[in-house]
């Protein structure tokens, strides 16, 4: 016995064209739909991992100095400020703190760097306490400085590949003359680690003729009130502080604009397509009104005639968005370059996130709009009305 899905699928195949035309706007939906929402989610879970990948929720710098290194080389290593290392024992010795390391942050001026020339950055980092403060860290090759005098630097892979060094090479810092073995090249962390070259904090602080440091990372204990640690800290003189939480909560904030923006278009791609959905079907329950009044005086009641009619929009919507769902799943990376490529700022790892249960409610929500619209066509057709429809035919 002929089933209810074969009849709805034979029926929708009559017109192989406008079918298939309607199936490719619902594929067309679900692929940015499901996008879309991958891409909300993959962003979140980026600019969460890159801000705890830093190891340390809190940063103290001179007022005025740029805290990163992507600011610190857009500036061309101009505008550093110091602060003298004795904070650091301050900072240290507060209750709410369980962890602190110095950083030194420098920028020199490479002639042979790109056309023109190029700033090339260095972190003077201290061997006690900044792998402590980073243990997810792990080396591609090679190890950790010998000693924290040493002559050595540890390159983020990215920039390891960008030089085409490897370990036991040596690396000239520019302006100063000075070589620095290579020892270890991290593995790849999808953080601005990545691409930043490690130095003792001493030996940055020779080269560069300093006693002093730019920066203190500073990571707080379990228990400890954050808020009440930042507004200590916000009380020494001619420092700045800088909450990762509230850099996350600012960020999050503008791109949830972005993301209203983003899912709003989404939504008018899913009601465009259900429209053809409903335009589909309605034309061939028209087509059909002689076919159908026939099954009527078969014995057909309304409620048959709106399910057959209805199946056929279950079927559409159905294959329609796991196509398109199957299509994101399988261009999800060249969507991730797309995005990354017009967001280069973006945080590292995968900006496009699609998993089973997105995918799912991706589907789940594709079908249930899609059942909706296809209500009127199948109520449509459930009150045709046999020897009217026979009749208008003759």
């Amino acid at each position: 016995m002929i089933s209810k899905f074969q009849i709805a699928s034979k029926n929708l195949l009559r017109k192989k064209t406008r079918t298939g035309l309607t199936l490719v706007g619902i594929i067309l939906s679900s692929w940015v739909l499901v996008s879309l929402l991958g891409f909300n989610r993959g962003y979140e879970k980026a600019l969460n991992r890159d801000i705890d990948n830093m190891g340390y929720q809190i940063m103290v710098m001179a007022k005025g100095c740029p805290y990163e290194a992507a600011t610190m080389m857009l500036q061309g290593g101009a505008g550093l400020r110091y602060i003298e290392e004795s904070v650091v024992k301050s900072i240290e010795s507060r209750p709410e703190v369980d962890k602190v390391t110095p950083i030194l942050m420098q920028a020199f001026f490479d002639p042979n760097k790109g056309d023109g020339g190029g700033i090339a950055g260095y972190f003077g980092v201290d061997l006690a306490t900044f792998p402590a403060m980073k243990p997810f860290l792990r080396f591609h090759k090679g190890g950790w400085f010998a000693d924290a005098n040493a002559a050595e630097a540890v390159m983020g892979y990215e920039a390891a590949e960008l030089e085409q060094r490897e370990v036991g090479d040596l690396i000239l810092v520019p302006q100063k003359n000075v070589q620095l073995k290579v020892v270890g090249i991290l593995q790849r962390t999808g953080t601005q680690d990545d691409g930043t070259i490690f130095v003792p904090l001493r030996t940055l602080q020779k080269i560069s003729g300093l006693d002093k440091i730019t920066t203190i990372g500073i990571k707080a204990r379990k228990d400890a009130d954050l808020t009440g640690l930042e507004a200590s800290l916000y009380q020494l003189p001619d420092m700045q502080v800088v909450s990762f939480s509230q850099v996350k909560q600012t960020i999050m904030k503008l791109i949830a604009t972005a993301r209203v923006m983003v899912l709003s278009i989404a939504v008018i791609a899913l009601l465009i397509a259900m429209v053809g959905v409903v335009n589909t079907v309605l034309m061939s329950v028209l087509e059909r009104k002689h076919e159908i009044g026939i099954l009527k005086t078969m014995g057909a009641m309304p409620g048959d005639i709106f399910r057959l009619v209805w199946t056929e929009t279950l079927i559409l919507c159905a294959c329609g968005g796991v196509l398109g769902i199957g299509l994101a799943l399988a261009f999800a990376r060249l969507s991730d370059l797309l995005v990354r490529r017009a967001l280069p700022y973006a945080p590292g790892g995968e900006l496009v996130a699609i998993d089973l249960r997105l995918s799912l409610l991706t589907l789940l929500t594709i079908v249930a709009v899609g059942l909706l619209s296809g209500m009127y066509p199948a109520w449509k057709a459930g009150r045709i009305r046999p020897l009217d429809s026979i009749r208008g035919e003759a």
